[in-house]
């Protein structure tokens, strides 16, 4: 359990508080950028999702049945991720009316509700792949890490044109991944309690990450930056992310 969280913590807090910092760094240029890294990380969850959490569901379901439940399981996910978003964006709705420094602390509260899933992701992983010491989860940590240095920037560039100062903006950013750890000691045990909460966790994870991808990851990829490199960074990362599994 010490590994899980290290290891998640280093994903959720250490991405949200890289990027953070990379707000900082490289101000100039940073659509571009964050478009390519999003694209990249939509790439790798896809990948991983397809390759290996689906098909990890399935076969830890029981008999026949397996298919439809975890079918079923990837919709609660996608349709708990929805409703989600729907309470963030309520909250960001607010904030816009704040002051930058406002939607900054408000983005940051998005995130680590965000984050709590995510975290259950990896958690599942770990669980589904205690036969191989727990490769499926640092994968998805290291995925889901990449993914989570955009969003802290997304936090840090409000809270830093609000009045915040570096260290303030990327220590915000840095709690908001909090939250994962604790998504990936849940996951964890459901994952563990036998076959059937495997399954429901694995597919609800997978419904999650599917959401994030096509609701989230590759539409802000898009808009942020109109050409070829986010299509290759996302066939890049889907590459990469096959790689890794049937590595």
């Amino acid at each position: 359990m010490g590994t899980i969280i290290a290891v998640t913590a280093a994903a959720g807090m250490g991405g949200t508080g890289l990027g953070g910092l990379a707000a900082y760094l490289f101000r100039r240029g940073t659509d571009r950028t964050v478009s390519v890294l999003l694209s990249f990380a939509a790439g790798m969850m896809l990948a991983v999702v397809c390759a290996d959490l689906l098909t990890d569901a399935i076969q830890a379901g029981p008999g026949l049945s397996a298919l439809p439940a975890a079918s079923a399981s990837v919709l609660a996910g996608c349709g708990g991720i929805w409703l989600l978003e729907e309470l963030v964006s309520g909250l960001q709705a607010g904030a816009k009316r704040g002051g930058l420094f406002l939607a900054g602390v408000v983005m940051a509260a998005a995130i680590a509700l965000h984050n709590l899933p995510e975290g259950m992701v990896i958690g599942a992983s770990y669980a589904a792949d205690l036969a191989e010491a727990g490769e499926d989860g640092r994968m998805m940590a290291l995925v889901i890490g990449l993914h989570n240095i955009p969003e802290g920037m997304a936090v840090a560039v409000p809270l830093a044109a609000g009045g915040a100062s570096r260290g303030r903006a990327v220590l915000t950013t840095a709690v908001a991944g909090a939250p994962t750890v604790l998504g990936a000691v849940l996951g964890f045990c459901l994952g563990t309690m036998g076959p059937g909460l495997q399954m429901l966790t694995l597919g609800g994870a997978s419904g999650a990450m599917l959401y994030v991808v096509f609701g989230e990851l590759l539409p802000e990829s898009f808009r942020l930056c109109r050409s070829p490199a986010p299509v290759m960074a996302a066939v890049l990362g889907v590459l990469t992310g096959m790689g890794v599994v049937l590595g």
